[in-house]
């Protein structure tokens, strides 16, 4: 059996969660491929959140952590403007969110939608690639989880947490006919 893309980084952890948040993202970028927009901001007649919100708040979620909650720097979100040019939320990125307004969020295009994903992605990798094993062990206050070390936040809050909604995304692509993401 060949090796997944990716696979055979450095046994490091910021190697590793390097390329695990990247290919987090990169199954972002991959569910939102075919999907129509009838499709993206489908929720099941308001019963479920849509495969956008779910890749949205995924990608959100990740640029929120590493950029605000880490370093307080604004995320690509705002400084690109992407919330203005949807129409979207500027701060809020889905967490305990009501769910008729998550529910009522309206994505763009899909080959739109996947510039915000790919400009994530773009800035987040090298980052966490670059941080020393004393900053991810670093604890610090992370809402709604308390105190945690860097390295939780990124393997839970991002990595774990966000293939979750992925495979929400991934059995929805199914129901439409289109091909599951390659977990």
């Amino acid at each position: 059996m060949t090796n997944l893309p990716g696979m055979g980084v450095e046994p490091t952890v910021p190697a590793q969660y390097s390329r695990l948040v990247e290919r987090v993202l990169d199954y972002c970028t991959m569910a939102l491929d075919g999907l129509t927009p009838e499709q993206l901001n489908d929720t099941r007649g308001g019963v479920t959140n849509s495969p956008g919100f779910d890749v949205w708040h995924v990608a959100r979620t990740v640029d929120n952590i590493i950029h605000f909650v880490f370093e307080r720097e604004q995320p690509v979100w705002v400084r690109e403007g992407f919330h203005e040019r949807w129409g979207l939320p500027k701060v809020d990125q889905g967490t305990g969110m009501d769910a008729d307004a998550a529910y009522g969020l309206i994505f763009p295009a899909a080959n739109e939608f996947a510039q915000y994903v790919e400009a994530v992605k773009g800035e987040v990798v090298p980052r966490i690639a670059g941080m020393s094993d004393a900053y991810l062990a670093e604890t610090m206050t992370i809402r709604p989880w308390g105190e945690v070390p860097r390295m939780e936040a990124i393997g839970h809050g991002l990595i774990g947490h966000g293939n979750g909604h992925l495979g929400r995304v991934s059995y929805a692509r199914t129901l439409y006919g289109l091909q599951g993401l390659p977990y």
